[in-house]
């Protein structure tokens, strides 16, 4: 009996398909899902509540070491409370790669991320997880997309929960983050090492989906 986790990461940039088919791939194979988009964008959004700057400094130091997060199966939780449905509002978007590029908040966050690697395993989607969270995972893909499909993903989703926003807003937010996620010095978003790269533009969730679970029952014989 196999007493090690299967641990499973996907990587990406915003608007790539990372959270869907992660959270989906999870469910075909009976792992747990690991949102670390939810963790970050749940510290963005209390930081920024609190009128704290992504700055690195004493005052963050400090709100971190004050911070208490949890991730279950209910969502994210900050100090007790979950704030699962607040976090994915265009304003978290727009100052969640600001503050995770900051290496006190990703320090906040590395022990806690991978503690969730437990039997039978997880599946982890992020922009560091083959890289640097979890670096010996058993699988890791990088998915990409178009900018324009990424844009037209995201204002399906934003829309669908019933807030008004422009495709050119998305569009500028998405160049953006890629921008900070790529060019920080702490953990930047790069295709980790021995990962297999999937372009998702011209694909359906499934299809992405049924070719990641292929690949993953190859390699741990499913």
């Amino acid at each position: 009996m196999n007493d090690v986790p299967l641990v499973i990461t996907v990587d990406g940039p915003a608007g790539s398909g990372k959270s869907t088919v992660a959270k989906a791939l999870a469910n075909r194979l009976g792992l747990s899902y690991l949102d670390t988009g939810a963790l970050y964008r749940a510290i963005a959004w209390h930081l920024n509540n609190h009128g704290i700057s992504a700055v690195e400094g004493e005052t963050l130091t400090n709100a971190l070491e004050a911070l208490s997060i949890t991730l279950g199966k209910q969502g994210v939780c900050v100090g007790g409370h979950n704030v699962t449905s607040l976090i994915r509002s265009p304003e978290v978007d727009g100052v969640v790669s600001c503050y995770a590029a900051l290496p006190s908040v990703r320090r906040k966050l590395l022990d806690l991320q991978r503690r969730q690697a437990i039997l039978p395993g997880i599946v982890a989607d992020g922009r560091d997880m083959g890289t640097v969270v979890f670096p010996c995972a058993s699988c890791k893909f990088f998915l990409i997309a178009t900018p324009e499909i990424r844009t037209q993903r995201r204002v399906k989703e934003i829309r669908e929960r019933g807030e008004t926003v422009s495709y050119q807003e998305v569009l500028e937010g998405i160049r953006e983050r890629d921008r900070i996620d790529s060019e920080r010095a702490e953990a930047p978003l790069r295709k980790p090492e021995n990962s297999l790269e999937i372009d998702t533009s011209g694909m359906s969730i499934e299809e992405v989906v049924s070719r990641m679970y292929e690949i993953v029952a190859n390699v741990v014989s499913l």
